[in-house]
């Protein structure tokens, strides 16, 4: 039985009808995967030019993909949000279904429900008072749940890395599948409720009135109202609040921080709600990671496309090598 395991990888049309001979129930692990090691080889024999053009079509086809991209969030980027927005919700799902990860699909249901209800709510006119505090909470959670599960995620992965999960006593592929578990929960989520309440800030803030596209507010802001949430600010700047205390930027506009934090980190903004004058981040947050757009952004804009649009990338590719005969 170990000459047939042995066959050589260039023996013709006879090893390769001695390799499908095998009896792979009587072999033992190792031998079971030489022998599909050399089906393989034998099965893609003489095919390396043609793997060459297939290596040729994916690096060609990622290069143009990712230019038009470019393009298209430069020139439409509302289009090109809403529409990777759509992708990064429903692409996990099939994938989820079709391997019968139920626990994710359970998570990825609830998230849904609620993130559609809070959305319904932020889109409505006229916008009820309430609400924008509602979205804020409710995002500025997951945010916190998010971040706090990716960072778990990755302690786990590196104490595997280390070694540390035999103290433990275990094994290190359970310890390395948990950790990246929870670093995808972490990650997915965290991109999905700053897109949702990217969306949800836009349709409030020009809901109130003080914030528009154009930049031109379409009423005046009262030194007592907050622009974000459209409601009284009773704590002055220089007062310590019980509840929340409030911020004044540098344009010297007055918001509740809770609602100036939640326009900042959650709907990802860097400017004024009301002037749209440039927010100076660093200031008003001194955790580099809640800035926007830096170190933990950027990972989640990386994996934004990674989910969204990688995909679609590869399903171009099949299709490509579909038409021109290529397998």
């Amino acid at each position: 039985m170990a000459a047939v395991v042995e066959v050589e990888v260039g023996a013709g049309a006879a090893g390769e009808r001695e390799l499908d001979e095998v009896d792979m129930s009587e072999l033992s692990p190792e031998e079971q995967w030489k022998v599909e090691h050399a089906r393989m080889h034998a099965k893609h024999r003489g095919h390396e030019a043609m793997h060459a053009e297939m290596v040729l079509i994916l690096i060609a086809t990622l290069v143009v993909a990712q230019l038009l991209l470019v393009q298209w969030k430069q020139r439409h980027p509302r289009s090109y949000n809403m529409v990777t927005l759509f992708q990064m919700w429903v692409v996990p799902l099939y994938f989820t279904v079709k391997l019968h990860w139920w626990r994710f699909l359970v998570i990825w249901i609830l998230f849904s429900a609620v993130t559609a209800f809070v959305t319904f709510r932020a889109t409505r006119k006229p916008l009820v008072q309430t609400t924008p505090r509602l979205v804020y909470k409710w995002f500025l959670l997951v945010y916190k749940i998010s971040y706090a599960t990716g960072i778990a995620g990755y302690m786990a992965v590196m104490f595997t890395l280390f070694g540390l999960n035999l103290l433990f006593k275990i094994k290190p592929e359970d310890a390395m599948d948990f950790g990246i578990s929870l670093l995808f929960y972490g990650l997915y989520y965290g991109v999905l409720e700053r897109d949702f309440a990217e969306m949800c800030a836009d349709y409030m803030a020009s809901t109130i009135g003080f914030y528009s596209e154009s930049g031109m507010p379409t009423k005046h802001l009262s030194d007592s109202v907050c622009a974000v949430c459209g409601q009284q600010i009773f704590v002055d700047v220089s007062e310590e609040g019980i509840i929340e205390n409030t911020y004044r930027l540098s344009c010297n506009h007055v918001f509740h921080e809770f609602c100036i934090r939640g326009w900042c980190i959650v709907g990802k903004k860097q400017t004024c709600p009301y002037c749209k004058e440039k927010v100076d981040l660093k200031r008003m947050f001194s955790n580099p990671w809640e800035r926007p757009h830096v170190m933990y952004g950027q990972l989640l804009d990386w994996l934004r496309y990674l989910v969204a649009w990688q995909p679609v990338i590869i399903g171009l590719v099949q299709g490509i090598n579909y038409i021109l005969g290529l397998e």
